[in-house]
Protein backbone atom coordinates (compact mmCIF):
# COMPACT_ATOMS: atom_id res chain seq x y z
CA UNK A 1 0.00 0.00 0.00
CA UNK A 2 1.29 3.72 -0.57
CA UNK A 3 1.08 5.74 2.05
CA UNK A 4 0.29 9.57 2.11
CA UNK A 5 0.98 12.17 4.92
CA UNK A 6 -2.56 12.41 6.80
CA UNK A 7 -3.77 9.13 5.94
CA UNK A 8 -6.01 7.44 8.44
CA UNK A 9 -4.96 3.28 8.74
CA UNK A 10 -8.27 1.55 10.69
CA UNK A 11 -7.33 -2.28 12.03
CA UNK A 12 -10.06 -5.17 11.03
CA UNK A 13 -9.27 -6.95 14.23
CA UNK A 14 -9.42 -4.53 16.86
CA UNK A 15 -10.01 -0.84 17.68
CA UNK A 16 -6.99 0.87 16.61
CA UNK A 17 -6.74 3.60 14.09
CA UNK A 18 -3.48 5.38 12.94
CA UNK A 19 -2.45 8.65 10.98
CA UNK A 20 0.26 8.93 8.85
CA UNK A 21 2.62 11.60 10.14
CA UNK A 22 5.85 10.51 7.55
CA UNK A 23 5.31 8.50 4.93
CA UNK A 24 8.02 6.14 2.89
CA UNK A 25 8.60 6.15 -0.45
CA UNK A 26 8.04 2.61 -1.34
CA UNK A 27 4.91 0.87 -0.89
CA UNK A 28 4.49 -1.04 2.57
CA UNK A 29 2.31 -3.31 4.18
CA UNK A 30 1.13 -1.66 7.64
CA UNK A 31 -0.49 -4.66 9.84
CA UNK A 32 -2.21 -4.89 13.08
CA UNK A 33 -2.47 -8.26 14.79
CA UNK A 34 -1.22 -9.55 11.74
CA UNK A 35 -4.21 -8.36 9.88
CA UNK A 36 -3.65 -5.69 7.25
CA UNK A 37 -4.61 -1.92 8.04
CA UNK A 38 -7.19 -0.30 5.92
CA UNK A 39 -6.91 3.20 4.52
CA UNK A 40 -10.35 5.26 3.75
CA UNK A 41 -12.83 3.60 1.78
CA UNK A 42 -11.51 0.16 1.61
CA UNK A 43 -13.18 -2.26 3.54
CA UNK A 44 -11.67 -4.72 5.26
CA UNK A 45 -10.72 -8.51 4.44
CA UNK A 46 -14.16 -10.66 5.90
CA UNK A 47 -13.55 -12.89 8.53
CA UNK A 48 -10.11 -10.92 9.21
CA UNK A 49 -8.13 -12.79 12.54
CA UNK A 50 -5.66 -11.68 14.86
CA UNK A 51 -2.68 -13.38 15.17
CA UNK A 52 -0.58 -13.42 18.54
CA UNK A 53 -1.54 -12.19 21.98
CA UNK A 54 -3.59 -9.16 22.79
CA UNK A 55 -2.26 -6.98 25.08
CA UNK A 56 0.78 -5.60 23.26
CA UNK A 57 -1.12 -2.93 21.56
CA UNK A 58 -0.23 0.81 20.42
CA UNK A 59 -1.15 3.62 23.33
CA UNK A 60 -3.49 6.96 22.31
CA UNK A 61 -1.58 9.70 21.32
CA UNK A 62 1.42 7.96 20.99
CA UNK A 63 4.00 7.64 17.46
CA UNK A 64 5.37 4.59 16.69
CA UNK A 65 8.07 4.86 13.74
CA UNK A 66 10.94 3.03 11.88
CA UNK A 67 13.47 5.40 11.21
CA UNK A 68 15.29 2.92 8.88
CA UNK A 69 12.05 2.81 6.01
CA UNK A 70 11.22 6.72 7.01
CA UNK A 71 7.65 5.50 8.32
CA UNK A 72 5.99 7.67 11.60
CA UNK A 73 2.48 6.85 12.84
CA UNK A 74 0.28 8.28 15.38
CA UNK A 75 -2.08 6.33 17.02
CA UNK A 76 -5.49 8.06 17.22
CA UNK A 77 -7.56 5.33 18.54
CA UNK A 78 -5.69 2.83 21.17
CA UNK A 79 -6.25 -1.04 20.31
CA UNK A 80 -5.09 -4.52 22.06
CA UNK A 81 -2.64 -5.56 19.04
CA UNK A 82 1.18 -4.84 17.93
CA UNK A 83 1.36 -2.63 14.80
CA UNK A 84 4.12 -4.23 11.96
CA UNK A 85 5.49 -2.84 9.10
CA UNK A 86 6.61 -5.58 6.38
CA UNK A 87 6.43 -8.28 8.91
CA UNK A 88 8.96 -6.20 11.80
CA UNK A 89 6.97 -4.22 14.60
CA UNK A 90 6.77 -0.77 15.30
CA UNK A 91 8.89 0.90 18.00
CA UNK A 92 7.45 3.77 20.10
CA UNK A 93 8.99 6.78 19.73
CA UNK A 94 10.42 8.10 22.72
CA UNK A 95 10.30 11.85 23.42
CA UNK A 96 13.66 13.94 22.57
CA UNK A 97 15.23 15.54 25.86
CA UNK A 98 14.70 18.77 26.71
CA UNK A 99 18.58 21.04 26.63
CA UNK A 100 19.39 21.94 30.01
CA UNK A 101 18.68 25.32 31.64
CA UNK A 102 21.75 27.02 33.37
Amino acid sequence: MKLKVGQTLSSAVDATSLVVVRAPEDDVTVTCGGAPMTGPGETPAAGATAEGEAGNGVLMGKRYSDEALGLELLCVKPGDYAVAVNGTPLAQKTAQPLPASD
